[in-house]
């Protein structure tokens, strides 16, 4: 093969190396370039439509482009570049170091290769084409989630949750099957599980991410007993129980992931007579971030077959970019748009001259920063206050409780996002063991909910991330620190606004141009932490999260 004979070419320099490695990457985005385009653009028909056809065309194009980096002489050309330490340029290094990472987490057999993505495929579309059951009637993840916002009956509460787990048992054994077809794909390149391998390719390293879950844990801990035992006593007076009664299904989502509205204020009034996608559409355009061209081809609401979550994709790298959504006017929905429309103007303000391999995110977990730091924006009393055209009155009772709110909604997000990362990780690092016991074991260390008596179902496979984004998790903690990073570096140093001060995130065009420069435009041209360092004037730290939130 071409690059290798040029890969055994000794003595070569500097510039012969840089030469050498530019071949390999012009060559390289010739050939996945338009290949990622044709499978982004099948998994979004695929999405949409919840057809089996296309979500095999996904799939067989997910196969198709994964296999150019199972190459063994391809990878060893880059490993033995990377080893000689010739290359000087930044960009290049950078693109060096994306590839050999793309290489190494790839360099399995195609056949393995071909059965972990079919079977994720065929997973995924289970998911999107599942709808649980109440009483013989399909119902669909709005209904079960509006079921278990509102209803005050418990019965009616507790069938919504069941099936809400129903496609658990449907997905489990395909779940422990890829599990095992990613073990063995990672001990086959020398790592002891796909978790571990997906981290170090990922730039971040475990026993860091040990630490600052730990730190979390531990600072935490008070402050969410404190909140949540107010919550309980809430909750059980509203139903009618005492608080050592309270079961999953009283709280207010599928996992206890979100914060239920309990103190005394439903935020989705101020939403159910507005338009969530125009509120999303003005509040961009008021900070300089023009969203319409992206609306205009996304997929916004709910219908039969269609994905019942919401993402944000990237079609082409060249400035198709899409969220899906399925929108209800409602706080939620309007905190999602914000958070989806986050990850789409990161995307479309990158500089399109930065090269093709490192036109992304620095990393999955500062898309996500953005993407929080505009969704917490939905019960932020100032921001409703100015969108919503509220009175006085009305912007000082959200603000009584909003704060509050916030924080509630943090800290039980936090601790869900514990017991997600810590199974995670023992789910790769034994996926024999008894996986429904060890998952209600770290829900009931971490969130304090209670095991429903006698029930041994894998409702941990109800979870879809384990499916689409394995290993992936904790990157939406990491993107809360680094979104309330932002939020500090953008009150104090982009607005001038000192700690009293009466913040305004609405129509401020500073903040969509620091972002833009500072954030969006230079891409993955840096190492994550370096980027931040860049953005913020040092790498990323707990201590602003905390400050905000772990009190």
């Amino acid at each position: 093969m071409m690059f290798m004979v040029i890969g055994m070419i000794s003595g070569c320099g500097p510039d012969a190396r840089e030469k050498q490695l530019d071949k390999f990457i012009n060559a390289h985005v010739a050939k996945i370039e338009p290949l990622i385009k044709e499978s982004h653009l099948a998994s979004w028909r695929a999405a949409n439509t919840g057809v089996a056809e296309d979500y095999e065309k996904a799939g067989e194009l997910a196969f198709q482009l994964q296999k150019i980096y199972t190459n063994p002489q391809e990878f060893a050309l880059l490993k033995e570049i990377k080893q000689s330490r010739r290359v000087k340029d930044a960009q290049l290094i950078r693109q060096l170091n994306k590839l050999y990472d793309a290489y190494l987490a790839n360099q399995i057999e195609p056949d393995l290769l071909k059965k972990s993505i079919d079977l994720s495929t065929q997973i995924e579309k289970n998911f999107s084409t599942f709808r649980g059951s109440i009483e013989g009637k399909k119902v669909s993840d709005n209904e079960i989630r509006q079921i278990l916002k509102t209803e005050g009956n418990t019965a009616n509460r507790k069938e919504a949750w069941l099936a809400s787990k129903q496609v658990g048992p449907i997905v489990a054994a395909d779940l422990i099957r890829l599990v095992k077809l990613r073990n063995e794909a990672a001990r086959k390149v020398g790592f002891d599980n796909y978790h571990t391998l997906a981290l170090t390719v990922g730039e971040q390293d475990v026993k860091e991410l040990d630490e600052i879950f730990g730190q979390l844990y531990e600072l935490t801990n008070e402050p969410y007993a404190r909140l949540k035992d107010e919550l309980d006593q809430a909750l059980a007076a509203k139903y009618g129980i005492e608080p050592g009664e309270l079961m999953p299904w009283h709280y207010a989502d599928p996992f206890f992931q979100e914060a239920p509205q309990v103190y005394g204020l439903n935020l989705d009034v101020y939403y159910e007579n507005q338009d969530v996608r125009e509120l999303a559409v003005k509040y961009y355009d008021g900070i300089g971030l023009e969203v319409e061209s992206i609306l205009q081809q996304s997929d916004l609401y709910e219908r039969k077959g269609k994905n019942p979550h919401a993402f944000c994709t990237d079609i082409d790298r060249q400035g198709d970019i899409r969220i899906l959504c399925n929108l209800k006017n409602n706080e939620q929905w309007m905190e999602t748009i914000l958070h989806e429309l986050g990850h789409a103007v990161y995307d479309k303000n990158r500089d399109p001259e930065v090269p093709y391999l490192l036109r992304e995110p620095a990393h999955i977990f500062t898309t996500e920063a953005i993407a929080m730091f505009f969704g917490r924006l939905s019960l932020n009393a100032d921001w409703m206050q100015q969108m919503l055209g509220l009175t006085e009155e009305e912007g000082g009772k959200i603000a009584a409780v909003s704060c509050k709110y916030a924080q509630l909604k943090q800290l039980i997000f936090a601790r869900w996002a514990m017991v997600m990362y810590d199974f995670e990780k023992e789910l790769y690092a034994d996926p024999d063991q008894n996986l429904n016991d060890l998952w209600w074991r770290l829900v009931e260390k971490y969130q304090f909910v209670r095991k429903p008596a006698n029930r041994e179902e894998p409702d941990w496979a109800a979870k879809i991330h384990f499916t689409i984004a394995p290993c992936y998790y904790h990157n939406y903690v990491l993107g809360e620190l680094l979104a309330s990073q932002l939020d500090y570096q953008i009150v104090h140093n982009v607005l001038q606004s000192g700690p009293e001060a009466k913040v305004s995130f609405v129509g401020q065009k500073s903040i969509g141009n620091y972002l833009r420069e500072k954030i969006f435009a230079p891409a993955n041209l840096y190492h994550w932490n370096v980027m931040i360092e860049k953005a913020t004037g040092e790498p990323l730290t707990t201590k602003y999260f905390v400050s905000q939130f772990v009190k």
